[in-house]
């Protein structure tokens, strides 16, 4: 039976109060267990309409008692990115109480999980399973909760640790479809980008990461690695799923986001049902350190050359930045230039840039020679 709830978060000053909406389907502790949520970067907003669609074909669904794993959904993420406004702009991406990133320095499991753990572990995969999953639970139910902030984080840490598939629901600016996941996951859960119609596929490879996902994903990775004679096979697909721009929001367009992810859950029986056919990938997978984070030479206004999706080569000028007040208006344009050879997936959504701003971000298939540090 679906439930609804309203979790009150620790109150930031007098007089005030916030807090977060959860809605189950399914039994608890059913399995597969899938977790999806949005806009913890609370300016990006696609994602938001995408799980009011998906929240209609899961009450239906589980009228009909077709909800056979459980799923959770959290449809705003982040109430407290939702209400900064600060002189009129939606500023939803940084804590302004000094917090930082919303999605970035999430709490890490894993050597709290393996203090629980001790020698628990057996050489049956699943039972280890159910050993790390009641570790990290209790892990994330330790967390501290002394500022709303703090609150916050946790209680999204103890809905998602526990279950097979997180997805959080994300967009960059202007964008394609694409999505973030950990490599070890790769191609077992291939069917989610091809379901989706991702047209990039960027997987990451570390066990220490500090975005939501990787929070969920990467302490199975550490564990493995700290427990190599025991078997712990990789058991939460965490993923990031950038929606396209910013502004791509329409009934249209988000509803057929909200039911290919609805074929997801049947094609992974966590719903029963016919997904029909698995639509041919779009995209190929590519290294998250293939990443040219194209940066600005100069401030100005930005004209683009090249169109979203775009297949660029290494030296070719994806964009010029234009200074209105250069002194010889025949030299006021530079040429910003792919390093290498990939797809052309994002860009900001201001055309107005700073020098050193990295605007731009074009996927290849090689690792970059001298990565940029990672964009917040």
């Amino acid at each position: 039976m679906a439930t609804l709830e309203r979790l009150p978060l620790v109150p930031v000053a007098p007089g005030t109060r916030r807090s977060l909406t959860v809605r189950r389907y399914g039994r608890p502790g059913a399995r597969p267990k899938v977790y999806l949520q949005a806009a913890l970067h609370a300016n990006e907003l696609p994602g938001i309409l995408v799980l009011h669609h998906l929240t209609q074909l899961l009450e239906a669904a589980d009228a009909r008692g077709q909800v056979t794993g459980e799923v959770v959904l959290v449809p705003t993420a982040n109430p407290i990115g939702l209400a900064q406004n600060v002189n009129g702009r939606h500023l939803g991406r940084m804590e302004l109480g000094g917090g930082g990133n919303f999605n970035r320095g999430h709490p890490q499991f894993a050597d709290k999980a393996a203090a629980r753990i001790g020698n628990r572990l057996t050489d049956d995969a699943q039972r280890n399973v159910a050993i790390v999953r009641e570790a990290l639970l209790a892990a994330a139910a330790a967390l501290p909760e002394r500022t709303e902030f703090e609150h916050l984080r946790k209680r999204l840490a103890m809905h998602a640790v526990d279950a097979d598939v997180v997805l959080d629901l994300h967009s960059h600016g202007e964008a394609v479809l694409y999505l973030y996941m950990g490599k070890a996951y790769w191609p077992a859960w291939a069917d989610l980008p091809a379901q989706l119609g991702c047209r990039r596929v960027l997987l990451w490879e570390t066990d220490d990461g500090h975005s939501f996902d990787e929070a969920m994903s990467a302490p199975w990775l550490a564990l493995a690695k700290r427990f190599p004679d025991r078997p712990i096979p990789p058991s939460c697909l965490g993923v990031t799923v950038e929606l396209r721009g910013h502004n791509q929001i329409s009934d249209a367009v988000n509803r057929a986001d909200a039911e290919n992810l609805f074929r997801f859950l049947q094609r992974r029986k966590v719903v029963a049902g016919d997904p029909g056919p698995l639509p041919q990938a779009v995209g190929d997978p590519a290294p998250v350190d293939g990443i040219d984070h194209a940066r600005a030479p100069m401030a100005g206004l930005v004209l683009y050359r090249k169109e979203l999706g775009d297949m660029v080569k290494a030296g070719e000028t994806v964009a010029e930045v234009v200074d209105p007040l250069a002194d010889d208006p025949a030299k006021a344009r530079a040429p910003v230039v792919a390093r290498t050879d990939g797809m052309f997936f994002g860009r900001d959504i201001d055309r107005l840039v700073r020098p050193g701003d990295p605007f731009i971000t074009i996927s290849g298939l090689q690792p970059m020679p001298e990565p940029e540090p990672a964009v917040d």
